[in-house]
Parts: structure tokens; sequence; C-alpha cells
């Protein structure tokens, strides 16, 4: 059984876990030996720390961090990846970047102190593009990461990392962050599943952009059951982090073992033709989404009015990015990749008036979102306008036949979603004609995880994908460009 330890689901390695059939340390071995046979078609996890990982194990086999153990998201000795842009006390993490390639911290992110006293064995950071900007998954430190599905293609990002080490059985959950669909375009590529939880839900801790609603913490897996464990182990209020509120009465796990189905779901391929999508993720998408009418929902075309939501997101994140970048951008502006310079100076740019304006309109896309969420109980989408495209490119070359202005253009669908501040969740739901994998998008009310995972979980249930994984890493072409 021990070979096979890396097939099983988190949930399955939990429950064997506290029935003490298995041990943590059992499947830190599991762990190191799978990452060994993977790797070097992935390199999804770049920074190992196996000899810490066997510490900790020992200590919870001792009962000596245990504490946590009759908590919601208690993981009993779990393996688990850490995003390369969230510190681990005394492991290298870099966040992508050649300026701190060296660079060891002294002291976990909160976040990383929350999974871990819940019993989360850190055993791997992920990789992540340069200060996670991206949606493929590549730096200069440590290279590209690769589809498992087709190692030609791309993972995603910018959790791209964590995305391949729970499709390939590396770890059984990871760790992740989402500002323009970093835990969800990931999900969208691999056929894996990534929530981006609601402003709070989860602790940024150490951020400088502790205000905004931007950028958060979450969780990716092979499966819903298993992402709600993971949401569980998270959750909770933080006192670094001000947006931060208590975790529910009701466990996430909970919810999804008795789930509910949503009573009428809108689909929106495009948001009313606001942008672009190759014709096979529309007519997939199109098709897959009414399969929630065999849960008996009822499914509608329909689409809030998202406004100039491009325009809006793009002047949050330049201001985000301002508060992160500037003062690394003047000590090190050679060293940063060209889109980060890029998209910081176009912060620097604009005037106090248009980050008013779009201040203004989030919070009117926030109303209407609202007013859309009385009439439905869900919005589902595509997950991404493409499937996943050459590995060496930082970006699709075009979508539908046209070329994209710029490296986000190709990610309103995800980013759209980020300004409205619900959260969404990416769940697989086919193939395209060359084998890659196509995902929806489910959005939820904000601070409404409990339903969006059961509305997931139920939609899983139908579709079965989640079956296929953990696979073998698979090699590939890249199919043409259409």
């Amino acid at each position: 059984m021990s070979d096979e330890l890396w097939r099983l689901t988190a949930v399955e390695a939990v429950a064997l876990l506290a029935k003490r059939e298995i041990s943590p340390l059992d499947l830190v071995e599991a762990s190191a030996r799978r990452i060994a046979q993977v790797e070097p078609a992935v390199n999804a996890l770049p920074t190992l720390c196996l000899d810490r990982a066997r510490d900790h194990a020992r200590r919870i086999m001792s009962g000596a961090a245990c504490d946590a153990t009759d908590e919601a998201g208690w993981l009993a000795g779990l393996p688990v990846s850490i995003k390369d842009l969230t510190d681990v006390a005394g492991v290298r993490t870099t966040y992508g970047s050649p300026i701190f390639a060296d660079h060891v911290p002294a002291k976990s992110h909160p976040l990383v102190e929350r999974i871990e006293r819940k019993g989360g064995i850190v055993v791997a950071k992920s990789n992540t593009p340069e200060f996670g900007a991206g949606g493929s998954t590549f730096n200069e430190v440590f290279g590209r990461t690769r589809n498992p599905w087709n190692t030609s293609l791309t993972c995603g990002g910018s959790t791209g990392g964590g995305s391949v080490s729970v499709a390939t059985g590396e770890v059984w959950l990871a760790h992740g962050s989402d500002h323009g669909g970093s835990l969800r375009r990931p999900g969208t590529y691999c056929s894996t599943v990534g929530i981006r939880p609601s402003a709070g839900r989860v602790t940024r801790g150490t951020s400088n952009n502790l205000y905004s609603p931007q950028s958060v913490q979450g969780p990716m897996a092979r499966n819903v059951a298993d992402l709600a464990l993971f949401l569980d182990a998270m959750a909770g209020f933080c006192p670094y982090d001000p947006m931060t509120f208590d975790a529910p009465a009701v466990s996430f796990s909970a919810a999804v073992a008795n789930p509910v189905a949503p009573k009428r779901v809108a689909f929106s391929a495009d948001f009313g033709g606001r942008f672009d999508l190759d014709r096979d993720i529309r007519d997939i998408c199109t098709k897959m989404a009414r399969r929630f009418e065999e849960l008996g929902c009822i499914v509608e075309k329909a689409s809030p009015d998202f406004g100039p939501v491009d325009e809006v997101f793009m002047a949050l994140r330049s201001q985000q990015f301002v508060v992160d970048r500037e003062l690394q951008i003047e000590q090190h502006r050679d060293r940063i990749k060209p889109d980060i310079v890029w998209n910081t100076e176009l912060g620097l740019k604009q005037t106090t008036s248009r980050l008013a304006w779009a201040e203004r309109e989030r919070a009117a896309l926030f109303r209407r979102m609202a007013e859309f969420f009385k009439t439905y109980d869900l919005l589902v989408t595509p997950g991404a306008p493409t499937a996943a495209f050459d590995v060496n490119l930082r970006a699709p070359a075009t979508i539908a036949g046209k070329k994209l202005e710029n490296y986000m253009s190709g990610s309103t669908l995800n980013s759209a979603i980020t300004v409205t501040g619900s959260p969404a969740i990416a769940v697989p739901c086919g193939f395209d004609q060359f084998g890659r994998p196509v995902g929806l998008q489910l959005v939820g009310r904000p601070r409404g995880e409990a339903a969006l995972l059961q509305a997931a979980s139920l939609y899983e249930g139908l579709v079965g994908l989640d079956r296929l994984l953990p696979i073998d890493p698979r090699p590939g072409t890249v199919p043409p460009s259409r």
C-alpha cells in the first residue's frame, strides 16, 4: 500500500491518519518518492524541505503538535505544498525573483503557521512566475513548470506549480494565491480545482496591500471535498490581517458532505459579447454548463452588467503593483521582468481622479452583482478563453485568432470576477480535440463559499473527471493556433 499512497484523496488520507492505519511519516516518504519520479518532467516543486517535514511528522506522531486535533480542517499530518510567494521558516523562498534567489526567511507567513498548526506538513515550495505576475509559470530562478497532461504546454499561472503538484500526486493539497485568476486558471489548465475565496476568508498576513480585496490566498486540490478540507484549515480571523473574520460555525467539509443544489443558474460564455474566446471552449463550456439541469437546476443564459470592468481591474491592479513593486523597481529595475515594470509604471502614471473613478465603478459593480444574485444562485462561465498554450510563451499567441494587447488582456473571464468581490471556483468539465483540459468557473455570492462548494461538488459528481487524477506526466506537442 505504501507505494500507492499518493493515489489517495486528501480526505481518504486524513481518515487513515486519524485511525492510525498510516502515519504522517509514511505520507512524507510517499510524497518524497513521487516527487523524485515526476519532477524531472514537470518542475512543479523546485525547493524541497523533506528533513523539516520529517521532523514535523515525528512531532505530530508523538502528540507534541496536535493541539488543533478537534478543529475543522485538521489535516493530521498530510503533506502539502506552499507557493513560493509565501514564507516558510528556514526554507528558501525566492518569490520567483533573482533578487531573492538566496532568500531564507526566519519566520513563516501567518497562513503557513495556521496550516502547520492544523496538521499540514510542508514538504516543498511550488513554482510561480516572478512575484506571481503572469498567466504562465516560469521565472529566471527555477525555469518553467509544465502541464502534466502535455508537457509541451503551460500549466497556467500563477499557482501553476501548486496545481501540477496535486495533479501528479506529489502532494495531496496545494496552497496558492489569486489576483486575476491565479488559482482558477491553473485549475482549468490542469483539470484540478482551485477556489478564490472572498476577501478576508483567508489571511494574507504580511501583505502591504492589507486593505485591498484584489489578491487573496486559497487552496487547490484534486477534488472539491479535498478543497473544502483545506479551506477549513486556512479560514479564520487573523490579527495580522484587518479584513479577516471568523471561520463559519458549520465547516466547509460538512457543507460539502450534505450538498444542496442551486435553484437558478446563470450561464454566460463571454459576459454578453464583451470579449473573445476560442470556439472549442465556447462550445464545450456551453454544453457542459447545461448539465446543471440534471441536478434539477433552472439554467438560463444571463450575465450581470460588468461595465468597463477591464479598465477598472487594470487601474486597481496597477495601483497594487505600485504599492508592492515601486521601491524594488527603483533599486533593481534591470532584474525585474518587463511585464512587472510595465504594470507598475502604468500605476505611477495614472491620476488620483482615475483611481477614484475605478473605486466608484467597483462599488457600482458590486451593487449590480448583489441585484443579480437576487435572481440567480450561481453564475457559470468558462474557466479560461483558450486552452493551455505553448509552455515557452508568456501568454496565448492569439484568442479566437486575435492577438492580445498585453499579457493580461486574455484574463477578463477571471479578472472581472475578482473586481466583483465574489468567490469563484474552477472545476473541470472536459477536454478539447487535442486532449487539453477545459474547465468552468463557478461564481457565488460574497462570503458564499459553502453554497459554492456544494454546487461544485454536485457538478463534479455528475462529470466525474476528478477520478482521472492523479496522473503521470505525459509528453506531447503544441497544437496549432486557431
